[in-house]
């Protein structure tokens, strides 16, 4: 089902003059979600396990990857006016709809399932620091839900202005941190694998500390200026915090023993002036991520509905709320999934692949601007500009840390991103912007037409048909057999001729419009073509001469046959047979064309000539046919009539010897005339057959008569198909392997 935009989308383009600035609503959450609580507990189990030197280079490696996104996004969001979804947003307008709701669907459910996993973290952790509190860990993780939720309610503003005081907390515990003391040797036993784990392992732990950049990108239909603040605010927030990763472990490795470091997650809390100082910032890292996360979800699920990517009954999730247009009921039910969530508990089953989503969004991010850039399209016109390898260098990044962490998750969140691109791509969902895709298509066509050969090549040959069908409805039965020819190896072409003058260039082009519908409809892949011409025949031949580029003009032209008495219409007919074999163009008439085709046709029957005139071109067309579904259990008789017994002998086991050597699958039959005429021979023959396949003579003065006494001996036959090869090709080589 096709649908459009609705009006309400207009939201999206209209500026707002009430949004945040570059510090609050891009550099804060994203710098909060980086220095999360893998800084605080897992960072001292780094340096233990990997040392210094391999700890500053597991960091600069993790950040490269996500500076380089974050040049990526700089590059698209100095394009484009970035609006509410931020990363949907620019996914979808980049590289289509179909990309962008296949992300941005997982990426909204990454970010709601990511609350519950931040608010159950800082409910344990809360336990576990005070265990006389007289309430179970649940109960607070849903309070602490209910609690950063109604901070997104009352407005994004204050839920930023929320984030400062947690911004504060991890401050002062990264000043207590640098102030510390020498940590006294830890009483905790030494892990198994103290010592043992690989880097790239080590690497796949420590990477989700530097994955918060969409933190602040999501805020982008809430920005004064989002294509000032998001590439400075993002770029700003990574490198602040690799000065702040790459100093942290200088302290651990002088202020700890390497066994404290892998035993003693909390670490931090013994080295610091000020311990219960790291338990604050703990608690302020989730804090802060699970507000960043409540504030993004909800603003991709309103671009979501907005663009018609969720179903009709949840589409007022698309509605904004005052001035800032803030997604109030997008939050609502953000809020109901979280809480569903949390009173199931545990998650360590779907976190990896939420990681995943996250990764595959800077991923395809990285790919939109790397394509984009590749392109050179002239739309594409960014005021910060990086050179496309080294946006797709991030996107094989991106790639390599998912198997690192997890390849099993890895593969599941690309099933399902594929999954829902499948579901959006049949639902014909229709944009009122364009995307990189058709860049993509024009770049290939370029480059496939200029290294294809004008000169015919049997080994690569593809049927490539003209259908002069005129109005398809009348004609639907030589589409059919076009596409049963082709199989989408082939370009069609449904071509109609119009009176001069019976049609304006606007009504030619509602005509034209009218056509690719109702082709579409059908599940009919073809182009169409509309001509303007004094008669059937002089059209017929201009689109011969012109129709077509390069090595991509039509090879081969598909015509009805012709039951009119008239001398001057036959006459015509026999200029547009005689003017394809000129151009070198084969030809392919229906004749007795079916009603309705069988739905299992069990017999083509070929009259054979010979491989070096018609047959070779006949036998391909068969072959072709057979290839299709409906066409798959249908048998090819070779059928030659000789003069006697005598003959039928050696035509029989040359016959079979072809039949051999071609691979075909066909079956020879060889009929003994016995004095019968042809006309007699064929009707007894193929009076039973699905489809017949006849050779055609080459056009000449007396072609009409010769025509003429044809259609008599085919009159009541099956389906009938007259074949003549006018391709400067040897059709026998194409069949013939040696």
């Amino acid at each position: 089902m096709t649908s459009r935009l609705p009006e309400s989308s207009s939201k999206l383009i209209e500026p707002n003059p009430v949004g945040l600035g570059t510090f609050g609503g891009v550099f804060t959450p994203s710098i909060l979600t980086i220095l999360g609580v893998i800084m605080y507990l897992r960072f001292g189990w780094v340096v233990g396990q990997m040392g210094l030197i391999n700890t500053l280079l597991i960091v600069t490696i993790s950040t490269a990857i996500t500076f380089i996104t974050g040049l990526s996004i700089s590059a698209i969001a100095t394009d484009q006016v970035v609006r509410a979804g931020g990363a949907y947003y620019m996914i979808s307008r980049s590289l289509g709809i179909e990309t962008g709701g296949a992300v941005g669907i997982p990426l909204y459910f990454a970010q709601a399932f990511s609350v519950a996993l931040y608010t159950i973290g800082f409910a344990e952790s809360a336990a576990s620091a005070l265990p006389h509190l007289p309430i179970t860990a649940t109960a607070m993780a849903s309070a602490t839900t209910a609690l950063v939720s109604a901070l997104a309610l009352k407005s994004a503003d204050i839920a930023i202005k929320a984030q400062y005081v947690i911004m504060a907390a991890i401050i002062v515990s990264l000043v207590s941190l640098a102030f510390g003391n020498t940590a006294p040797p830890t009483e905790l036993p030494a892990p198994a694998d103290a010592g043992n784990v690989s880097f790239w392992a080590v690497l796949a732990v420590f990477f989700p500390a530097v994955t918060g950049i969409m933190s602040g990108v999501n805020m982008s239909g809430d920005l004064k200026d989002p294509k000032k603040s998001i590439p400075l605010g993002t770029l700003a927030a990574v490198g602040v915090g690799y000065v702040i990763y790459m100093s942290i472990p200088l302290l651990l490795i002088n202020r700890a023993d390497t066994d404290s470091l892998i035993a003693d997650p909390l670490i931090m809390r013994q080295i610091a002036v000020w311990g219960d100082a790291i338990l604050l910032g703990v608690w302020g890292a989730t804090l802060s991520s699970a507000l960043g996360s409540i504030l993004g979800a909800p603003r991709v699920l309103q671009a979501l509905a907005r663009d018609n990517i969720l179903p009709k009954r949840l589409r007022w999730l698309g509605n904004g709320h005052g001035p800032s247009d803030e997604p109030r009921l997008g939050t609502l039910f953000t809020l109901g999934v979280v809480l569903a969530v949390v009173c199931i508990g545990d998650l360590d089953a779907i976190a990896p692949v939420l990681t995943m989503f996250f990764l595959t969004t800077y991923m395809v991010l990285n790919v939109a601007a790397g394509i984009e850039g590749f392109l050179q399209s002239p739309s594409f016109r960014p005021t910060f500009r990086i050179p496309w390898y080294v946006s797709l260098f991030g996107a094989l990044g991106c790639i390599a840390i998912m198997f690192l962490i997890n390849p099993a998750a890895t593969v599941a969140a690309a099933l399902i991103v594929l999954s829902i691109y499948l579901w959006l791509e049949r639902r014909e969902i229709r944009t009122t912007w364009g995307d990189v895709r058709q860049g993509i298509w024009l770049s290939l066509v370029r480059a496939g037409l200029l290294n294809i050969s004008d000169s015919a090549d049997p080994k690569n040959w593809r049927p490539h048909l003209l259908v002069l069908s005129g109005t398809p409805t009348k004609r639907w039965h030589l589409i059919e057999l076009a596409t049963d020819l082709t199989h989408n190896r082939g370009l069609i072409t449904v071509a109609s001729i119009l009176p001069t003058g019976a049609r304006n260039l606007k009504q030619q082009e509602q005509m034209r419009s009218t056509l690719r519908d109702y082709l579409e409809k059908r599940g009919i892949q073809a182009f169409v073509k509309l001509i303007e011409a004094t008669d059937t025949s002089t059209g017929a031949q201009q689109l011969i001469d012109t129709y077509g580029i390069g090595p991509l003009m039509p090879n081969t032209v598909l015509l009805g046959d012709t039951e009119t008495s008239d001398s001057n219409a036959r006459e015509r007919y026999r200029q547009i047979i005689n003017k394809c074999h000129q151009a070198k163009r084969n030809i392919v008439i229906l004749r007795n064309p079916p009603s309705h085709m069988p739905q299992v046709p069990k017999r083509i029957d070929v009259w054979w000539g010979g491989l070096q005139s018609n047959g070779g071109l006949m036998l391909i067309l068969a072959y072709l046919l057979r290839t299709g579904i409906r066409w798959r259990s249908t048998e090819i008789h070779l059928k030659l009539v000789v003069s006697n017994q005598a003959a039928a002998q050696a035509a029989q086991a040359n016959l079979n010897k072809l039949i051999d050597t071609l691979s075909i699958g066909a079956q020879s039959n060889i009929i003994v005339a016995e004095g019968r005429p042809f006309d007699t021979i064929l009707r007894k023959s193929s009076a039973t057959a699905d489809l017949i396949l006849m050779g055609l003579a080459t056009p000449d003065d007396k072609f009409a008569d010769y025509y003429t006494s044809l259609q008599k001996k085919t009159l009541n036959l099956p389906p009938t198909i007259f074949v003549l090869a006018s391709e400067d090709l040897a059709f026998s080589e194409l069949l013939q392997k040696e």
